[in-house]
């Protein structure tokens, strides 16, 4: 397992950190600062799931306009873990 760990832009967390297994599924999720409540269950949603399919899912969710959120700062994450492999 590898954990990745990535500093989110333009949202109000401040740091996320995602453990992949040798598949590339999601083990575990965790931010800090943000709404806790909503990224608590994003956690528990991603967790299992593949990679990929998290990226294609979360990826261009948009918060208030800002043009990114939360989820979509996990999939750029995401996205950026698997290059570094």
């Amino acid at each position: 397992m590898k954990t990745y760990t990535f500093q989110p832009h333009g949202v109000c967390s401040r740091e996320m950190q995602v453990d992949l297994d040798d598949q590339n599924v999601i083990q575990e999720f965790r931010v800090t600062a943000g709404c806790h409540g909503n990224l608590q269950g994003i956690a528990a949603l991603v967790k299992g799931m593949p990679a990929e399919e998290a990226i294609r899912r979360l990826k261009g969710i948009d918060c208030k306009a800002k043009g990114t959120s939360c989820p979509d700062q996990l999939a750029r994450g995401l996205e950026q873990a698997l290059k570094q492999g």
